[in-house]
């Protein structure tokens, strides 16, 4: 393994790779946030196959993300291997994400149809996107520390575009109103991921790699060495389920906003809430993180998201305001816990590397963005499931009024249910055991060899 750049990256490339987040966080809070309602609430479609409808091309992603993360780690290209597919898979994505919400009214099936070829076109184009971005980090810098910075770089510009497109989504939709708003919204979201796709392309010109060969052996044959990574096992369960619970959340804040809370603007004012402190406090996550190490800072995060989703159970018992404090700190957890797994993943790609000789970085990501899709996907699908566990009522108009079960179930898939699965994964985050001694010394006796 060969570096061909020093260990600490100039800060214009942070913020070219960062800005890579701006089309990742778009695309994955727009769909996770609007698309459920409008099947159910535009389209009248059932909620057990609106779920499925969701869910389905995410799916797809979990197949196909390993295969993406092989082929960028063999794709030779004098710009390198993760770069071009920014550009090309950023320009279809953007492309496909504007024709989401755009199925002319041909009928309930036929729009249903549309919604699922369009989405499946999405994932694919979004696979082929975010392996190669999120593969990056292990390869332009060898440091532990400087992974964390670059993070904090990523997670902030995350988090502003999850705020940025979650509240000015719902707020276009109903400016313009009915079928039109969600057309317009989706052109407009289309637009930033399109802006964050040609950003990170550019910002990242300049970046140093490490030159690693890819792993030999077969796609499968790679996926079965790195299922036996046990640190990064472990980190990718907690992951998987932190982001299950994630996907219930965001799906659930539509509902919460316009049927338990019922106050104009709610869903906007819920998303400042879930992640506004994300921008000041992702810098505060990095500090603690550098103090107490990665891990104790993850479970800190942890605890601190799983009591703010656990506060919310509240929501239309206590005072309105009581839903917006407790999504509050729900936010303040979050924070941590995007920065923190996002940077202890590289160190796991790449202390294998540097133990076997070989890059299988591509497959790391493949498997890992595979992981969080499943779980972003299932929550949605998850969430539907229990709308009609409740006996939530679909609707062309959105007008119609849900009986208490409806609402009872709205409330405990947006809190308890959360707060469930991140106190769950912990299990697996307690035992991992990778630190700045470890990773570095990892490198250390590589250069004694």
């Amino acid at each position: 393994m060969t570096a061909t750049g020093p260990g600490r990256l100039p800060r214009g490339v942070r913020i070219g790779y960062g800005a890579g987040s701006v089309a990742t966080g778009a695309f994955g809070t727009v769909p996770g946030l609007m698309l459920l309602p409008f099947l159910t609430d535009s389209l009248a479609v059932p909620a057990l196959l609106a779920g499925a409808i969701v869910f389905l091309p995410k799916a797809w992603d979990v197949v196909l993300n390993p295969i993406a993360g092989r082929i960028s780690d063999r794709t030779v290209d004098p710009r390198g291997p993760r770069r071009p597919w920014l550009l090309r898979a950023g320009v279809v994505l953007a492309a496909c994400f504007a024709l989401l919400f755009a199925a002319p009214e041909m009928g309930r099936t036929a729009d249903a149809a549309w919604v699922l070829v369009a989405f499946l076109a999405c994932a694919t184009a979004y696979a082929f996107f975010q392996v190669p971005y999120v593969a990056m980090p292990a390869e332009i810098t060898d440091r532990y520390e400087e992974r964390t910075r670059l993070m904090t770089w990523r997670v902030a510009l995350l988090a502003f575009t999850i705020m940025l497109t979650g509240a000015t989504a719902p707020l276009i939709r109903d400016a313009v109103g009915g079928r039109d708003g969600y057309r317009v919204m989706g052109v407009a979201m289309g637009a930033v991921i399109l802006i964050g796709a040609l950003a990170a392309y550019a910002g990242t010109r300049r970046a140093p790699h490490l030159e690693v060969q890819p792993g030999p052996g077969s796609l499968r044959e790679q996926l079965r060495i790195v299922a036996a990574v046990r640190d990064f096992r472990l980190l990718l369960t907690t992951f998987v389920v932190q982001a299950l619970a994630t996907g219930c959340m965001l799906a659930g804040v539509d509902y919460v906003a316009g049927d338990v809370l019922e106050v104009p603007g709610a869903t906007t004012l819920l998303f400042v809430c879930f992640v506004g402190p994300a921008l000041v406090l992702t810098p505060v996550w990095a500090a603690i993180g550098a103090r107490v190490g990665k891990r104790r800072g993850f479970l800190a995060s942890s605890v601190v998201l799983a009591t703010g989703a656990a506060g919310a159970s509240a929501a239309g018992v206590a005072p309105d305001a009581w839903a917006f404090v407790a999504t509050g700190l729900v936010g303040v957890g979050y924070a941590g816990c995007q920065v923190f797994p996002l940077a202890m993943l590289p160190d796991t790609a790449a202390v294998d590397a540097r133990r076997t000789g070989t890059s299988r970085v591509g497959v790391f990501t493949g498997v890992w963005t595979a992981g969080e899709t499943l779980g972003l996907a299932l929550g949605p699908g998850v969430y539907a499931v229990v709308l009609a566990l409740g006996g939530y009522r679909s609707s062309s108009d959105g007008e119609v009024v849900q009986g208490e079960a409806a609402l009872m179930a709205i409330t405990l898939g947006y809190s308890v249910l959360p707060a469930v699965l991140v106190v769950a994964s912990l299990w697996w985050l307690w035992r991992y055991t990778l630190d700045e001694r470890t990773v570095d010394r990892t490198e250390e006796l590589e250069v004694l060899e």
